[in-house]
């Protein structure tokens, strides 16, 4: 499985997308809820006019976007939640996220549209010649733009999580994409911020602020470059890093290029034991990898094949095998 349909899948997890929300909107406090998630088509397509009042679609597809209704003063309110993974450093991601929201409001504004000429057609069905009905004809404005007075969007929020132990070092927001030295015509260009989670800039008690395994996650990202460090990550969190959802676990492997040993068909992973097998399976291969280059070598060097074999410490017909010689 490609490494973005990992964590993509990952992400798509209700606990861990609001694990993502609850940390950069309410600090770590658990407001979101997972139940109170609705999953949404994470296909976009807006209707803006083109040439000549022509239609044109335009199609987006974003990573994993959920709907959440919270209540507030006795009242539901709706926040559309988004979050875009990325493996490396986007530089336009500036432009990439402010698409996506305004994709969706646009969207949301056809959607409306089309629920006022449904209504209208409705009503022109029914024969109704009430009179409050008839107020509630939209007006010039109204009807040209398809979107009422009273209509009010849903808002959007897109949170960019970015997969690897490096540093962003790109802009994080639209205005850095720019080179703008008159402040007045800076002051007209409206800004798009970039929401990022990038582990590698993260203090540690920041990380440690999430609540399900994308705490995990981020930590072994974090320090997947620097063994030591590693090393005293997994036996301070020992715990939890033995007791890992598997699909997390899929995460690390994909993104840090590890050779994770363990069997796909496990719910929860033994990180520390995977880690060490691992270890051993890699000092095993450099130390087969090691007697071959020796043989090799040996060999163009005049050494006889037995000579060589109790050096590197295997059966003379594996070294000969290595070299290369037909079996006698």
């Amino acid at each position: 499985m490609k490494k973005d349909a990992i964590t993509r899948n990952y992400l798509s997890d209700p606990a861990v997308f609001a694990d993502v929300f609850n940390y950069y909107i309410h600090g770590g406090r658990q407001r979101i809820r997972p139940e109170q998630l609705e999953e949404r088509d994470t296909a976009k397509t807006a209707l803006p006019y083109g040439a000549d009042g022509a239609a044109v679609p335009v199609q987006r597809y974003r990573d994993v976007q959920k709907l959440c209704a919270l209540k507030s003063d006795g009242e539901t309110g709706y926040v559309l939640y988004g979050i875009e993974s990325q493996s490396q450093v986007h530089y336009a991601a500036a432009v990439k996220n402010n698409l996506y929201d305004a994709i969706e409001y646009a969207c949301q504004v056809e959607e409306a549209a089309r629920s006022h000429r449904h209504a209208m057609k409705q009503k022109k069905r029914e024969g109704s010649a009430d009179a409050a009905e008839e107020q509630k004809k939209p007006n010039s404005g109204e009807f040209l733009s398809g979107f009422w007075k009273s209509d009010r969007l849903i808002p959007s929020v897109t949170v960019m999580i970015l997969f690897s132990p490096d540093e962003w070092d790109g802009p994080s927001s639209l205005s850095e994409m720019m080179e703008i030295k008159d402040p007045k015509i800076r002051s007209f260009i409206n800004d798009y911020r970039v929401h990022l989670i990038a582990p590698a800039q993260m203090p540690d008690e920041e990380i440690m602020k999430f609540q399900t395994s994308l705490r995990e996650v981020l930590l072994f990202i974090k320090y997947s470059k620097d063994q030591e460090k590693l090393n005293q990550i997994l036996k301070t969190h020992e715990e939890r890093f033995r007791e890992l959802e598997r699909r997390a676990v899929d995460v690390i492997a994909a993104v840090t290029s590890s050779r994770l040993n363990y069997e796909e068909e496990e719910e929860v992973v033994d990180m520390c034991k995977a880690i060490q097998d691992m270890r051993e399976e890699e000092r095993r291969i450099g130390k087969l990898e090691k007697a071959q280059e020796d043989a090799r070598n040996f060999y163009n060097l005049g050494v006889d094949l037995e000579t060589i074999a109790r050096g590197v410490g295997y059966a003379a017909e594996t070294v000969r095998q290595w070299i290369g010689l037909e079996t006698v």
